[in-house]
């Protein structure tokens, strides 16, 4: 019985010493909004004009189509009265006609806006992760973690947001 309860209590001292030395083995911590570094930068909003210019043809495209489609509900709307049958059928065509092309282009124009969004955001995520694994090596943090999972912060001077904005701000 007494070798049990010495082992218990070696036990104890043991896993009480190793907990401490894992609470305390994290001696430098940073943290980093990476979406207020993300939207901050100039690349950023390099890659919006970029993208809106690269499809900026297939937009306007879209737009007409709308406003096409909106002038003929309203003119169905508004001289259906005075309308021939002929004539509302051949309107009713138009509009049907109009809203199949509009569907079969705004689609797939999003889906590739968004796909490019996509591309150039996780580019951008990546020179983010490069910046912080790089300042974090060169000033010995021990731990770096996104500001956004972080519930409470005493010490707000171990945010390093701006620096990692200004690094990745540097990169062309």
């Amino acid at each position: 019985m007494k070798s049990l309860t010495k082992s218990l209590a070696v036990a104890a001292v043991l896993g009480t010493s190793m907990l401490s030395s894992a609470a305390y083995a994290a001696d430098k911590i940073g943290l980093v909004n990476v979406q207020a570094v993300f939207q901050s930068l100039p690349q950023t909003q390099a890659v919006e004009g970029t993208i809106r210019e690269e499809f900026k043809d297939a937009l306007q495209d879209v737009a007409r189509m709308e406003k096409d489609i909106k002038y003929y509900l309203e003119k169905q709307q508004r001289d259906e009265a005075t309308m021939s049958d002929a004539e509302k059928k051949e309107l009713q065509t138009k509009l049907v006609s109009l809203r199949d092309e509009y569907t079969a282009k705004a689609k797939p124009l999003q889906e590739d806006i968004q796909r490019r969004q996509g591309e150039e955001r996780n580019k951008i995520l990546g020179l983010i992760k490069q910046a912080i694994d790089s300042y974090a090596a060169k000033e010995k943090f021990d731990l770096i973690l996104n500001a956004n999972a972080v519930a409470y912060v005493k010490n707000e001077s171990i945010d390093i947001s701006g620096q990692i904005t200004d690094q990745v701000s540097k990169i062309k």
